[in-house]
Formats: C-alpha cells, structure tokens, sequence
C-alpha cells in the first residue's frame, strides 16, 4: 500500500501532450480527426451531459487527465440498449472511466415514489436510463473485451461495500460485483486516476495495481497475514420499523404511534383531539 502522496504534477507528461489542450473534449469521430487524433487514451463515460465546467465531474477529470498529457475523450449520456454509442471514439489505448454523474444513477432516473423522472434535462437522451451498477459497464465490456474499466463518482464511493438498498429494500453487495469493473475509485479520486494512467500507460496491467490507497477491487482469495470477520457478531441487526409514509396527514401519524402517554398529555381519550361540545370555533377577521 503506498504511503506517501504523490504531487499530481510531478508526473512526467505522456508523449501525447504535443497535440496540446483541446477546445472540448471530442464526443466524435470527427471532433477527433479536426485535432489530428487517430485514437483516444482514456474514454470517459457519464450519465450526464458533458458541459466543460469544473462543477462537472467528468469534465474535471477529463482536463486533469489532458494536463498530464493524455488524450481523453468523454461519451455523455449513451444509449445503454446496444454498444453503438460506446463505440462511436473507437477502443481507448488504457481504459474506460465510468461514473452514473453528479447524481446516483437511480435518483438520477426515479422519483421518492419510484415513477420514471420526465427527461427535462436533455429529452431523448439513453443516458438517463443507464446505470452503474450493470448497464454501462457491461456495454463498454461488449464494446471492448479487453481494456480495463474504472469506475468512480459519488455512486460507486457510497456503493463500493455492502449496502442497504431503498428501491429493492434489501442489503446488496458492492458495485463493484454488479458492475464487473476492474477497479473502483473513491472520493475525490483525482490523484487515484492520475497514478493509475501513468501506470497503464507505463505497461504495467490493471490486475497488478492493488496498493493505491482510495481504491477497491476483487479478490479471489484472501492474501496472506488477513483474516476474515462476520460482522453480524459485531453489530447485530435490530428490528425493522415500517417506513413512514411521507405524505400521510399529521392526524394519520398520530393515529398510527397511538395515543400521547405520560402527564400532560394534550389529549387522552381517543386518535383524534375533540373539541368541547358548545365552544365556539376560531373566527377570523
């Protein structure tokens, strides 16, 4: 594991950085040919639309990555059904970076309610449909057997262990399993990607990069000098409450925990505060 922080702009630059900084990241074939490409280092892939401001995670990356002299390219919001849009820049010479966006892919796509969002954002995009956990990833596995996915951003971070999960109400595994992604990244993962396109660029293979701090990936077995704990035994399990329905009046509330107990209690003798027989009611001027 390593244990001293490299500066990001300590690397010495790919050779691609004689092209120089590109106006915008191409999404093309043809945005590649105007600025003399001939193939893409790194190929991101997000579930949202590319704008080229740093309060856009994958332009962020994106533009870190072209400082340390790579040629990157970003596919935003692809159609998920076939690999056409994830094969449109062509294969990347060292990996797909894949992130669900700003936003976790499934709140991204579902209300509280679990009804489909109206595309407001940007109407007859396949992104919005994408996901993290299985579509994206396996599409870019379709599209290019053999290169090596990274996937990152605040669903793979909050989702890379055992989690429970709102929309099927159950405890899932880590993304990870799901995505069949060679490598996860997490949290502010800027130095994680930067050390790890150096490396693949370097030749090294991405199954030999396991001790970058802020990063996770499977293993068959466990490696030497560990032992496994059931956390069960750690932190038992409780009881479940019933969800509370968020829409459900104040009264309907009440009516469910039951009636106040304990001295000076508002009203004792049923769900409802009564009020007394021959009291006038609030007049409003």
């Amino acid at each position: 594991m390593q244990t001293t922080t490299r500066e990001l702009f300590s690397y010495r630059k790919h050779w691609a950085h004689r092209f120089g900084a590109a106006p915008f990241l191409p999404m093309s074939k043809a945005e590649m040919d105007a600025l003399g490409w001939d193939s893409c280092d790194v190929i991101l892939v997000t579930g949202d639309a590319y704008i080229d401001h740093p309060s856009f995670g994958m332009a962020l990356v994106g533009r870190l990555l072209e400082a340390q002299g790579f040629r990157v390219g970003i596919i935003a919001q692809p159609d998920w059904h076939s690999t056409r849009d994830f094969l449109k820049l062509g294969k990347p010479n060292l990996f797909f970076g894949i992130t669900g966006g700003n936003m976790d892919s499934m709140v991204n796509r579902y209300t509280a309610d679990r009804r489909i969002r109206t595309d407001d954002y940007t109407p007859g995009a396949g992104g919005a449909a994408g996901s993290l956990r299985d579509r994206d990833p396996q599409r870019c596995r379709e599209a290019a057997k053999d290169v090596p996915i990274v996937i990152g951003g605040i669903e793979a971070s909050l989702r890379r262990i055992a989690h429970f999960d709102y929309w099927s109400e159950k405890v899932r595994r880590s993304v990870l399993l799901d995505a069949k992604a060679d490598l996860l990244v997490f949290g502010n993962a800027e130095r994680q990607i930067c050390e790890i396109a150096h490396r693949l660029a370097a030749g090294r293979k991405i199954e030999d990069i396991d001790d970058l701090r802020g990063t996770a990936f499977v293993r068959k077995a466990l490696p030497a000098g560990w032992a496994e704990i059931d956390s069960t035994t750690i932190d038992t399990p409780g009881p479940l409450a019933p969800p509370v329905d968020p829409y459900a009046m104040e009264w309907r509330r009440t009516a469910e925990r039951g009636p106040p107990k304990g001295k000076g209690a508002p009203w004792r003798d049923g769900l409802q505060p009564r009020r007394r027989a021959g009291s006038p009611g609030r007049r409003w001027r």
